[in-house]
């Protein structure tokens, strides 16, 4: 599997507490159309956190369904617990994913060691490409260049999504592996790139799908200028669908597109009335309002 691009971390719609399967299927038809690389359900963006198994698994089970093996489906199998980790990788195998996304394990804190012990157990009882994620804003533990170089040499662990944040993380994994990397924060994209990142797993491409991957094509052929410029362009919305808690602003955002509900689930609550106008201006700017 070719991990390059601008894949979309997808939001998980709802109406009237239960998922959207309507609003999800037309989500996916959107992405694929104006150009996203891969879907990426149930992440931190799919509020993986609140969905019940249950959900979690019909999540899956529709984004293989609906792109229909049109782009890869990385399914997000992570928790902080591994032989859940296990289970929901081993679900998302048998569903036809194409990869899985496995978050560091939050709130427990292992130790570097723990964390490889952790993804070497996912990645020794499932036989699917495995990507790490380093989000440690979230989680609360970092994994270090050295512990991902050492799972690097697994065979089934084969990218990172990276978002520490650090161009000096990537440059020292970068000098220690060759594991594709992959940008976990769309202002860190460009940069990340231009140190051999292969793309982003993106929160932006919700709502500018389009855009994000003719920044991301751009890079990878080397046009810079082009590349830059479209980084500029799109750095506000980058900058505002983060100014509350992801993701509340990416929700709000796509409600006010008209493409689903603005529900979102406890505790995480709807946009603060001071941010709407910041989003929609923004929005509005890349005429992205219906």
């Amino acid at each position: 599997m070719n991990l390059r691009g601008s894949m979309c971390a997808i939001v998980t719609p709802f109406r009237d507490g239960k998922v959207d399967e309507r609003a999800f299927a037309a989500l996916i038809e959107k992405q694929i159309s104006e150009g996203t690389s891969a879907i990426v359900p149930c992440g931190t963006t799919g509020e993986s956190a609140t969905l019940t198994h249950e959900e979690h698994h019909r999540v899956v089970d529709l984004a293989i369904k609906y792109v229909n093996k049109r782009v890869p489906v990385i399914a997000g199998t992570g928790s902080n617990s591994t032989a859940e980790a296990i289970s929901l990788t081993r679900h998302a195998k048998e569903a036809g994913a194409d990869a899985a996304l496995l978050i560091t394990p939050y709130y427990n804190r292992p130790t570097q060691e723990g964390l490889y012990a952790h993804y070497m157990a996912v990645a020794d009882a499932v036989d699917i490409p495995q990507l790490v994620y380093n989000v440690p804003s979230r989680t609360g533990v970092s994994i270090a260049p050295e512990t991902v170089a050492r799972l690097a040499k697994h065979p089934n662990i084969v990218a990172i999504k990276e978002a520490s944040g650090s161009t000096d993380y990537v440059s020292q994994l970068a000098s220690l592996c060759d594991i594709t990397i992959l940008s976990g924060n769309d202002s860190m994209t460009l940069p990340l790139m231009a140190l051999g990142a292969k793309g982003v797993i993106s929160v932006v491409a919700n709502v500018a799908p389009r855009q994000m991957s003719e920044l991301v094509n751009a890079a990878l052929n080397g046009r810079w200028d082009e590349a830059q410029r479209l980084h500029f362009e799109l750095y506000e919305l980058m900058d505002v669908l983060f100014c509350e808690t992801n993701p509340i602003p990416v929700k709000a955002a796509l409600a006010m597109m008209n493409l689903i509900s603005p529900e979102i689930r406890l505790p995480l609550t709807q946009l603060s009335e001071k941010n709407m106008p910041r989003i929609r201006a923004a929005l509005a700017r890349l005429n992205l309002l219906q």
